[in-house]
């Protein structure tokens, strides 16, 4: 495991409980043993980012939220967490199933990192994490300066 990504949480914003687990055992079986959040919403994942609840997730984190989800979607979601000014420089990879191209301009609207298809995330793993560890760099060197 990259000593970048080693330190840094992980939030998964799905309304699939069996997405979430999907994604949390493809971690573990590829060696990654961050602590990892889980919301099952935009609106369960900002309180989770702002402390709103018991819990608040400690930076450095990056969150990998579904596009579609009830109550506050991916793309309402990247909105308002842009708007607020503590978490506006989030580190975001879209993790969906939505391949429609309104979804991923609208997404990549919102300053995201990335956009992946869930159905990828098995054979593009390893480039997912490659990609996750040199955003944890720029994240903590953008966070330092």
């Amino acid at each position: 495991m990259s000593a970048e990504i080693s330190d840094m949480s992980i939030l998964i914003v799905d309304d699939d409980s069996v997405a979430r687990r999907a994604i949390t055992r493809t971690f573990a079986r590829n060696g990654i043993e961050n602590e990892i959040f889980s919301a099952q919403d935009g609106i369960e994942a900002l309180e989770l980012l702002r402390g709103a609840g018991e819990k608040k997730i400690a930076w450095p984190y990056l969150v990998l939220p579904d596009i579609n989800m009830p109550r506050m979607n991916g793309i309402e979601f990247l909105k308002e967490l842009r708007s607020d000014p503590n978490l506006s420089d989030t580190v975001v990879f879209v993790l969906t199933t939505s391949d429609d191209d309104r979804d991923m301009v609208a997404a990549y609207s919102h300053q995201i990192a990335g956009y992946l298809l869930k159905t990828n995330v098995g054979p593009d793993f390893i480039n997912l994490i490659a990609t996750l560890s040199n955003f944890s760099l720029m994240v903590r060197f953008h966070k330092k300066t």
